[in-house]
């Protein structure tokens, strides 16, 4: 896997158009630590890179915790800190991965720029890189948040879950600022990673009195009981994108349409009419300038997202450890 890190190759206008995205909201700009940490992208961006370079599935792993970040208390990192009942100890962010990448990175930064760079700004940064590494298109992140200082499990609750229906879904959107089109669009960041049996093998079998999951492709069915048998090792993992868990691409959506999506929650973004047109726009080639080009969109909604609730200027602190509050 060394050497894995490339851009696709985008036409020049929509390589202008990702260059040029509004990315200032809420007190973050593009370059906030130009003067202060002019190093600080290209630390982060080395970080992911070499961890990737020797554990590809690292970089999913960065991208989940960013999201569970931003879904409780905002962007402030509160997902790193260590402690009984905070958020790394909920039922939802136990299998997070990636604390290490973002550890390294602080102290490398720590050393070029003591107290300068947030621990929510080398997540919000990683996310992207990860994505990059992946083989996805780069975005411009703008930073400047700070870290926040109350990390409580119970704040959990009202992240996004696996048997969520598609009206809960955009409920839990759109309280974050986040529309239909970029419920997709984050969705799709399924596209790499790998999901445990134990949350989708309800599927496969007795998920309705007549049998399987319906919405599941028939001939992909005992692929998947195959993999996991209803007695068997709960934490075996699958790829969320068949074929293709290592690759930032469009396939997630093809799979979708034809019933290979793994997850409940994610299957029902095909089934749904509110949902399968941003599924079918996202999955098909660039159709004219005003058609829905994934990668695009997905920084743009990654770029919303990462503005959630943000703390800026005063508010918070600047952890000099990330796992831990001043």
């Amino acid at each position: 896997m060394k050497g894995f890190c490339t851009y696709i190759v985008l036409p020049l206008y929509l390589l202008l158009t990702l260059a040029t995205i509004s990315v200032h909201g809420q007190g973050t700009s593009v370059g906030f630590y130009k003067r202060t940490c002019p190093q600080v992208e290209s630390i982060v961006s080395k970080t992911v890179q070499s961890h990737f370079s020797s554990d590809p599935s690292i970089a999913p792993g960065l991208l989940r915790m960013h999201f569970h970040d931003c879904f409780v208390q905002g962007c402030d990192a509160s997902i790193l800190i260590d402690g009984r009942n905070t958020e790394k100890t909920a039922g939802p962010n136990l299998l997070l991965r990636g604390y290490d990448v973002i550890d390294d990175a602080k102290k490398q930064l720590e050393a070029a720029c003591p107290g300068v760079v947030s621990c929510a700004d080398i997540l919000a940064l990683a996310a992207r890189d990860s994505v990059v590494a992946t083989r996805g298109a780069s975005w411009q992140v703008p930073t400047g948040r700070r870290d926040g200082r109350v990390s409580l499990d119970s704040d959990t609750s009202n992240l996004p879950g696996f048997t969520d229906s598609i009206d809960v879904q955009k409920q839990k959107f759109s309280a974050k600022g986040l529309d239909t089109k970029d419920l997709v669009a984050l969705v799709g960041a399924h596209t790499i990673g790998t999901s445990a049996c134990q949350f989708f093998r309800y599927r496969l079998n007795n998920f309705t009195t007549t049998g399987p999951d319906s919405t599941i492709d028939p001939s992909f069915l005992p692929r998947l009981q195959a993999l996991c048998p209803p007695n068997g090792d709960g934490s075996r993992r699958v790829s969320l994108d068949t074929d293709s868990q290592n690759r930032f691409d469009t396939s997630f959506f093809t799979n979708l349409r034809n019933g290979r999506g793994i997850l409940e929650s994610d299957q029902k973004l095909w089934t749904d009419t509110s949902t399968q047109p941003f599924v079918q726009r996202f999955e098909g080639p660039i159709r004219g300038l005003l058609g829905l080009r994934f990668d695009f969109e997905f920084g743009k909604s990654m770029v919303k997202m990462s503005n959630i609730e943000v703390k800026t200027g005063t508010q918070g602190e600047i952890r000099s450890v990330c796992s831990a509050i001043n």
